[in-house]
């Protein structure tokens, strides 16, 4: 599936451009001491349409949700970051999603950095469901068998990217994120039957950074 995505960030003139992994969510930093730093975070889940895709056939659509919660991210050298957002879901689902990563951050040339990790993300079982379990109904539609998909530990996996810096304004990067579930999400009929429990991620993206004033 082919998705754009959009890249914003803004800070202080004269501050330090900070890291940013492409699995950061929307977040601002509200406690910020250079090395440490938190703040509110947010993700927008889009909805998951059965017409979209054949493995989805009888299993119903869900709605589009919104995770809304806060991060902490720590820089205990300059190059290695850990980082945790901590979200609630409305609509779409209502349960928890806990993302954690961390990174090493290489600078092979001024223009040039590649930063690579491993990722961990644990779910409730109120945020595993609407996407994993199989009721009687839809279990009638597709022949899957009923599953009632629970929470805990949901994908572990390694992400890297390369940035290269054009210039103070341009900058183009590329990425690959690479998860494997795990838990209920990895043992339910919808992967073990019409998936997989390897799922990637590859991007390209490009940014242009200006200064503007607020009087």
């Amino acid at each position: 599936m082919f998705s754009p995505v959009p890249i914003f960030s803004i800070r202080r003139a004269g501050s330090v451009d900070q890291f940013r992994s492409p699995r950061d969510n929307i977040s601002i930093a509200l406690i910020d001491f250079g090395d440490l730093r938190a703040g509110p975070a947010g993700k927008f889940v889009s909805s998951r349409k059965a017409s979209s895709h054949s493995e989805l056939y009888g299993l119903g659509d869900v709605k589009s949700a919104f995770e809304l919660g806060g991060f902490i991210e720590y820089f205990p050298v300059d190059w290695f970051r850990v980082r945790n957002e901590t979200r609630q879901g409305f609509g779409g689902h209502q349960g928890v999603v806990s993302d954690f990563s961390a990174d090493f951050i290489v600078p092979v040339t001024r223009a040039i950095t590649i930063s690579a990790g491993p990722r961990f993300t644990w779910e409730s079982a109120k945020a595993v469901a609407p996407y994993f379990s199989v009721d009687a109904v839809q279990a009638m539609a597709t022949g899957l068998p009923v599953f009632d998909a629970k929470g805990g530990a949901h994908s572990v996996g390694v992400g890297a990217q390369v940035k290269y810096r054009i210039n103070p304004q341009w900058e183009v990067h590329s990425y690959v994120e690479y998860d494997r579930l795990l838990g209920d999400a990895a043992k339910s009929p919808l992967v073990t039957a019409r998936g997989s429990v390897n799922q990637t991620t590859v991007g390209i993206g490009a940014s242009y950074s200006f200064d503007f004033k607020i009087r």
